[in-house]
């Protein structure tokens, strides 16, 4: 049987995305809705909805409109959501472009949308001319947040006299196509309406207590679905205050939440490393913090645990993808004492199930399944990809997230690992984020994943790679010592690569397939 959520549904309103944020700012349309963490540069609420105006307007006379794509391909700043906001408001369509692609990469985006337009910053030109040009799009298809000579900037589009179109677009229409990873393969556009991401806010206000008075911490990417939904909109949903970094660095990252006393903080696990083990977030005053929410991947419980005592917070996580826009499963504020190894609850309107990968049959609570979710925050589909649509999204509504969970019979969800990434050794199944689970517990390792790899044998064996912390003198076969005394045999590390840094997405995901890469270098 399907596991419906024990909260009650929500009403989700049927209106594009702009009305839905930018009615009725009320008291707060003077208050700060961005502020640039580097500079302390803010942006009030009617300020922004005056920008957002003004883009629209500017990109109407430049003959974009309903269906049009535009591609928007920066760093967190005030800026980014404002021009995130007029795209929308022009009746066009936003593709979030990962600001670490190369030219290949964005050509490819670029292409694959169907982009006549692409929004960045002048650090950005080389890479944005070199794709305007694999793709065929002019030269001047451009519009810069900041300055460059000889191209068209944010505020020459500010400047216009112009009014804003009609809005024509509807609940139903693609707002956004972010592209999906591509840790399993390229990378696909994920058909995201203006319903699937009002629908995904209306959800998790019920999980979470964002306010008005709430502080929230943006340095997690705009472009990644995690900081558009949970950092960006719903920041303008609460009329909370949000506070943006264009990059992670950990000094600066603590200096800003320091001097702008930022109480709500979303991270990665990787930056939950940082916050446990770091000594330099000693000489930080953190008690400003609230609330360490964790996303985009797995954080194991001591290590939140670690955080939750270090900064005297609570620390919560939840689970999403893309396609789900992206929330599904959270830990509600009012429930710090969940497990933490847990991904908490479904949020309200989703049902989910859990299915044998194998047999395809429904498993019940403790055992394990591939995680199936259904709801108002499911995506439409892949754009331009049929077949990938049809192997993620059956006939009944349900996504296919290729995640492996367990439910207990309270309705709590936790993630075990990916479908595709479980390690079979000897005909058991090893799940590569347990282990890395384990590792970053001893002391000397500040970051480790695990793949699987064949020995001479041709069994398929657990590798780890580890990066020692600091100063530390760790040497393979304590490593693997250290997890065969704490773990079942058959999920013993068996062999041991000291590197300097675990390949991670923008979101914080291990890309294990440039891992696996580096293998096959060797053979």
């Amino acid at each position: 049987m399907p596991v419906r959520s024990p909260y009650a549904d929500v009403e989700i309103p049927d209106v594009p995305l702009f009305d839905f944020l930018f009615t009725d700012f009320g008291e707060r349309a003077g208050a700060p809705a961005f502020v640039d963490g580097p500079s302390g540069a803010a942006i009030t609420f009617a300020e922004l909805e005056g920008m957002v105006l003004k883009i629209a307007a500017a990109l109407s006379e430049r003959g974009i409109g309903a269906g049009d794509v535009v591609a928007l391909f920066a760093p967190n700043t005030p800026s980014y959501a404002a021009v995130f906001h007029g795209i929308l408001r022009a009746n066009a369509i936003v593709t979030s472009v990962n600001s670490l692609y190369t030219p290949g990469e964005l050509a490819h985006q670029l292409g694959d949308s169907g982009a006549k337009l692409v929004f960045t910053v002048s650090p950005f030109l080389d890479r944005v001319t070199a794709a305007l040009a694999e793709v065929g799009l002019p030269a001047d298809a451009v519009v810069v947040l900041d300055a460059a000579e000889g191209r068209t900037s944010l505020r020459d589009l500010l400047a216009t006299t112009a009014e804003p179109p009609a809005q024509t677009v509807t609940a139903g229409d693609t707002a956004v196509l972010p592209y999906s990873s591509g840790t399993t393969g390229r990378a696909k556009g994920v058909i995201l309406t203006h319903r699937n991401l009002v629908a995904n806010l209306c959800q998790i206000a019920e999980m979470g207590d964002v306010s008005s008075e709430t502080k929230i911490l943006a340095v997690l990417p705009f472009f990644h679905i995690y900081g558009m939904t949970v950092m960006m909109n719903q920041g303008l949903h609460r009329r909370a205050t949000v506070v943006t970094m264009p990059k992670f660095d950990l000094p600066e990252f603590l200096r800003v939440i320091s001097e702008h006393r930022v109480s709500r903080v979303y991270i990665a696990p990787p930056v939950a490393v940082a916050l446990a083990k770091h000594p330099i977030v000693d000489q930080y005053d953190l008690s400003c913090i609230d609330v360490v929410f964790s996303g985009a991947a797995p954080l194991d419980a001591e290590l939140g645990q670690a955080v939750a005592k270090r900064l005297n917070c609570t620390v919560l996580q939840g689970y999403g993808m893309t396609e789900l826009s992206p929330v599904s499963h959270c830990m509600p504020d009012d429930r710090p004492d969940m497990d933490l190894n847990t991904c908490g609850f479904a949020i309200p309107n989703v049902e989910s199930k859990l299915v044998d990968p194998e047999t395809g049959q429904e498993v019940g609570p403790g055992e394990r399944g591939e995680l199936w979710v259904r709801g108002p925050n499911v995506m439409s589909g892949y754009l331009n990809n049929p077949e990938a649509t049809a192997i993620t999204l059956d006939d009944e509504g349900y996504l296919h997230t290729g995640d492996v969970a367990t439910v207990t019979e309270d309705g709590v969800f936790t993630i075990v690992d990916r479908v595709k990434e479980l390690i079979k050794y000897k005909g058991y199944q090893v799940p590569p984020a347990e282990l890395e689970a384990l590792l970053l517990t001893h002391d000397e390792i500040a970051d480790a994943a695990v793949i699987g790899v064949r020995d001479a044998d041709g069994e398929e064996v657990p590798k780890a790679f580890v990066v020692r912390q600091a100063g530390a003198n760790l040497g393979a076969a304590e490593v693997m010592a250290f997890v065969a005394e704490r773990i079942a045999p058959h999920k013993k590390v068996r062999v041991v690569e000291f590197i300097d840094e675990i390949p991670k997405s923008a979101s914080g995901k291990i890309l294990r397939k440039d891992l696996r890469a580096r293998e096959a270098e060797r053979v």
